[in-house]
């Protein structure tokens, strides 16, 4: 990554979330000697600590498999997806969501990267036992539109993708014991249903006709995996927007309006905060994003509603995550790349 305005290289140091200059690819945080990622021809910009194995940051090495190194069309693509799971696992850190690597725990989270336009094989996009699979080929912005097109989403993305592909993973590691398992059925359904069955009925009839009145969207109506990870994926897309927010300062002023009779100032982390001001807080930001969009010409920015039966599954979602003990070396994981449970191990 280069400044824009004096051409120096920078370097993303993740501990601190802040860029900074590099020379000859390095550079000294608090006495510490960071390195540029070995990835960084792959448009890779984050730093890591002087013991990284192989010289990679986390993000570059949770990818179990990639296009071949000779393959420049499908690296080109790679690069942009790393980017979308490079700021995925910034923001899994920030929820202290635990970062378990494939390589150093069975089932542990890895991404497989492929290409169906370069390998000459489809690849299905999907999640099993910890590791995500994507198709490269989305990247490109006429095929991922036209496959939305075609499905009927309103919102398909890498970042899309990716996040609701966590929620599988997340599924599993948050819900820890058999009263969470009822709890969740009780609300999204029965998993243990088959799965290959909900497959062909929702790709041979579509969605029940009633679809909104308790879904987030479609597909999550296909099966109760797919409804939590839909609605997973849809709480990382509002607690990531918000916080972006946060970070630039926006807040919503009411007396310019009147629509609120309080001021609607987003934070950074919802952790102690109740579902409800998260929710309350995205209603109006999602708005006015909305708005913005339609200014421009464009559709709204996040062309969904939050019904009743939807809000209660995203409470679920907020108490696991809140409630999950949080991770006190996941920060230190994902800034070195070096793995915590090899270290114990």
């Amino acid at each position: 990554m280069i400044c824009p305005r004096c051409e120096g290289e920078l370097g993303y140091h993740v501990l601190t979330r802040q860029f900074h200059g590099i020379r000859h690819g390095r550079v000294v945080i608090d006495g510490t000697q960071w390195y540029a990622c070995s990835n960084r021809e792959w448009a890779c910009n984050w730093l890591v600590s002087e013991d990284a194995p192989a010289g990679r940051c986390l993000s570059c090495r949770l990818t179990r498999r990639r296009p071949e190194s000779d393959d420049t069309v499908a690296l080109d693509k790679l690069a942009r997806t790393e980017e979308a799971k490079r700021r995925l696992l910034l923001q899994l850190s920030d929820l202290g969501l635990p970062i378990a690597p494939w390589h150093a725990k069975e089932g542990g989270l890895g991404f497989d990267l492929l290409s169906s336009l370069t390998d000459g094989r489809p690849v299905t996009i999907g999640h099993a036992n910890g590791i995500i699979t994507l198709d490269l080929a989305e990247s490109l912005d006429d095929r991922r539109e036209a496959l939305r097109i075609r499905l009927g989403e309103p919102y398909r993305t890498m970042l899309g993708h990716l996040r609701h592909e966590s929620g599988h993973y997340y599924q599993n590691v948050l819900l820890t014991d058999d009263r969470a398992w009822w709890a969740c059925r009780d609300l999204f359904g029965d998993e243990r249903s088959s799965y290959r069955d909900a497959l062909d009925r929702h790709y041979r009839l579509g969605a029940p006709e009633n679809w909104h009145e308790s879904f987030i969207s479609e597909y999550a109506t296909m099966h109760p995996w797919e409804d939590f990870a839909e609605t997973f994926a849809h709480y990382l897309h509002i607690t990531g927007t918000l916080q972006t927010a946060a970070s630039l300062g926006i807040h919503l002023d009411a007396e310019a309006t009147t629509f609120r009779d309080t001021d609607v100032v987003p934070q950074a982390s919802y952790r102690n905060e109740s579902v409800q001001r998260l929710l309350d807080d995205w209603e109006w930001i999602a708005q006015a994003l909305n708005r913005t969009n339609r200014s421009m010409g464009h559709g709204d920015l996040y062309p969904f509603t939050l019904v009743a039966p939807v809000r209660r599954k995203l409470s679920f979602i907020h108490d696991l995550v809140t409630r999950a003990p949080l991770d006190p070396d996941a920060q230190i994981a994902i800034a070195t790349a070096v793995s915590v449970d090899t270290e114990r191990a």
